[in-house]
């Protein structure tokens, strides 16, 4: 089985919809998806990852701005609402100890926003040996202060069940085989999601890839089940984050776009803090 993960172009995050870049990026990818080889495609509810599905699969129509408006996919295009950016959120209002962890983003009367949880400093991160257990993980200060359990149990059952649906089915902590299929699916959807499905099919805490990854807006991220044991199977990665059609339509820099990371060198405050 192959599995292919897509992120939505640019966003225009206020409106949940792609930004001129990201409308760019979508169509660069429509050129690639032909040799890709799709598959059973899903996407997320959400209207980013439904415009870039929309466009890179050929459906979708531009209006007189230039603005690309999805069309009906359902009988190429199935919705789940799982799919979904990974929505754990993170109260540290009442939680001092955190404060070292996320960047404070204050409020009118003085209390912070819920962040999501991957947001986090890397200094915390890196000092907090738990965040990188699988199963510590669970244990920690963001986990106990958020919904971040709850919502990871439910979103890695849905994908399981998913996957059985198609042979694979998730025995302990690996995958058996109950029928081979060289079949591929494809999800238009998240960083931050797939990350969280990455760090289950892999077995390692969340928040390792979702610390160290980095997948541009509309780049691949490609598996492959491996199966050298009879009926046992192993999912490894051929690429992540991958955006060389970006690079050959000319629209990707030396440097990767700052929607996709923080800032290179803390002293340039054209690039994100945040």
């Amino acid at each position: 089985m192959r599995l292919l993960f897509i992120r939505h172009g640019d966003p225009d995050y206020a409106n949940d919809c792609l930004n001129a870049i990201g409308l760019s990026e979508a169509k660069a990818l429509s050129m690639l998806c032909p040799q890709l080889g799709l598959g059973t495609c899903y996407a997320s509810p959400l209207g980013r990852a439904q415009e870039t599905a929309a466009i890179a699969l050929g459906r979708a129509v531009e209006g007189a701005h230039g603005v690309a408006a999805a069309v009906d996919c359902g009988d190429i295009l199935t919705t789940l609402d799982w799919l979904r950016e990974f929505p754990a959120l993170v109260d540290v209002n009442d939680t001092p100890l955190l404060h070292d962890a996320y960047y404070q983003n204050l409020l009118p009367d003085g209390t912070c926003k819920p962040r999501i949880v991957w947001d986090m400093y890397p200094s915390y991160y890196m000092e907090h040996e738990a965040y990188s257990d699988y199963d510590d993980w669970r244990t920690t200060l963001v986990a106990h202060c958020s919904n971040m359990i709850t919502v990871y149990e439910y979103v890695t059952s849905s994908f399981d069940a998913l996957l059985a649906e198609h042979g694979y089915v998730r025995d302990g902590r690996h995958y058996r085989v109950e029928g081979e299929s060289t079949e591929t699916l494809t999800f238009f959807c998240h960083f931050g999601i797939t990350c969280v499905l990455l760090s289950h099919l892999w077995n390692v805490s969340p928040f390792v890839p979702l610390q160290s990854f980095c997948m541009p807006t509309s780049s691949v991220t490609e598996l492959f089940t491996e199966e050298r044991q009879k009926g046992y199977a192993n999912f490894r990665a051929t690429r992540i984050g991958d955006t060389s059609h970006l690079t050959m339509a000319g629209l990707r820099t030396q440097r990767l776009p700052h929607s996709a990371l923080f800032t290179e060198v803390y002293s340039d405050f054209s690039q994100r803090h945040d």
